[in-house]
Parts: C-alpha cells; sequence; structure tokens
C-alpha cells in the first residue's frame, strides 16, 4: 500500500455529494498535495440543504450557509476552486442528467486524478454517496473521454478528456494509505470551518485521531488516509 503522491499529475478533482465529506475523506491529503504545488478543485454535488435538525429550518438558509461552511473549509486547506452544482439534497440517481453535470466538470477542469465517494462499499447507506460515486465512474469512464457522449460538450468547446486514476475514499479494502501525520491538524482546522455540522470538536478530534491512527497501523507514519485507487486510461 502506497502512501506516496505522484509527482506525474498535476490536477485533482474532488466529487462529493455534500458540505464537509471531502474533509471528513480527505482533509489531510488535500493538504499535503497544496503543499506540494498540486492543483486541487472541488465539485460539490449538493449543497446540503438537507443537513440540519430544525424542522423549521429554511433549506435556502441552511444551503448558503453550508457554502460558506465550504468555501473557509477550503481556503484552510489551500484549495482555491470549489464549484457547486446545486443539485437537491438527498435526491440523487446516478442517472443520465447528473453523469452529464459531472461529465462537464471532467472536460473543463480536465483532472489527472478524481477523488470520490467509493459506491461499492458494503452497506453504504447513504442514497447520495452512492449516486454520486456511480454517477462519477460512469462519467469518467467511457463518457467523458468520448466525443460521441453529449456531444453538444464537444460543440461548445468542450474537448474530451481522459483521467488517470479515481480514488475512492471510505473503501472496504483500501490500497493506497497517504500519510497525513504532518496535516493532520489541518483536517481538523478545516473540519472546524463546518460549524453547523461537526459539533463538540474536541471529541471529533479525538475520534478523527483514533480512525487515522487505525488506518495508519503496521505504517512507517503515525496517522492516515485511505483510498482505493483504479487506473482508468486504456
Amino acid at each position: 500500500m502506497s502512501n506516496l503522491l505522484n509527482d506525474e499529475f498535476d490536477l485533482y478533482m474532488l466529487v462529493v455529494a455534500h458540505p464537509d465529506d471531502s474533509e471528513f475523506s480527505s482533509a489531510g491529503t488535500v493538504a499535503r498535495l497544496t503543499d506540494a504545488g498540486k492543483r486541487v478543485v472541488i465539485i460539490q454535488v449538493t449543497s446540503g440543504d438537507k443537513g440540519c435538525p430544525d424542522p423549521h429550518a429554511s433549506p435556502i438558509d441552511i444551503a448558503k450557509n453550508r457554502e460558506a461552511e465550504m468555501l473557509e473549509a477550503a481556503s484552510r486547506l489551500g484549495v482555491e476552486e470549489v464549484v457547486f452544482l446545486r443539485c437537491p439534497d438527498g435526491e440523487l440517481m446516478p442517472d443520465l442528467d447528473l453523469r452529464e453535470k459531472i461529465v462537464r466538470m471532467i472536460r473543463t477542469w480536465k483532472p489527472d486524478v478524481i477523488i470520490t465517494h467509493d459506491p461499492y462499499r458494503p452497506y453504504a447507506l447513504h442514497g447520495d454517496h452512492r449516486a454520486v460515486g456511480l454517477a462519477t465512474t460512469d462519467a469518467v469512464y467511457p463518457t467523458a473521454r468520448d466525443p460521441l457522449y453529449f456531444p453538444e460538450h464537444f460543440q461548445g468547446g468542450l474537448e474530451p478528456h481522459k483521467t488517470a486514476e479515481i480514488w475512492y475514499f471510505g473503501p472496504e479494502k483500501p490500497d493506497k494509505i497517504v500519510d497525513i501525520t504532518s496535516t493532520f491538524d489541518r483536517k481538523i482546522h478545516a473540519l472546524e470551518a463546518h460549524a453547523s455540522q461537526v459539533g463538540d470538536v474536541k471529541e471529533l478530534e479525538i475520534r478523527m485521531r483514533d480512525r487515522a491512527r487505525e488506518l495508519a497501523e503496521n505504517k512507517e507514519f503515525e496517522l492516515g488516509e485511505a483510498f482505493k485507487v483504479v487506473q482508468m486510461r486504456r
């Protein structure tokens, strides 16, 4: 299992369902990437407009607040580009409409690596997570690479693109453990930006550190984040 980041790749794109998904899963890795001068863009599929326990809360206000939290979290990690697709929270399906949106993002940004939800993990319960992971996978191969898929993109100036790798976070059987020992504190700092979601930060830090330590067990470093890597270029 490799903890190394590939010097060959320059642009990494995270495709995530909700604000805070990227921070919980990958913030330590993102901080390492930006520290290394890599370009990172986050595609935020929903704005988390139902992510509130108050039945009287306004989804519009929730979305505005969570987008602001997301931008602050990204800034703390050195990410300058966040795109909000503003699909309805809790209503995602891995259909052609969602795939087209993601293909458009791939052809626009041309990432070397896409980081997203693992839709194949047994008992992955959140439907939005599964939908984003599946739609992203279908968008990468073969859809984004071949011009006859969504030809209106090509006609509008967007060229096909071949992404080299998908990194699935939250996998059952990871094969890439990234050393985040030096960036763990920044992961927590980024998560703190999601004040509407994280609750007790001290308890969160303990829980996240325990998990990161578990992922780095038997490694030469203390704390890790886990991914399953699939190579896509053929």
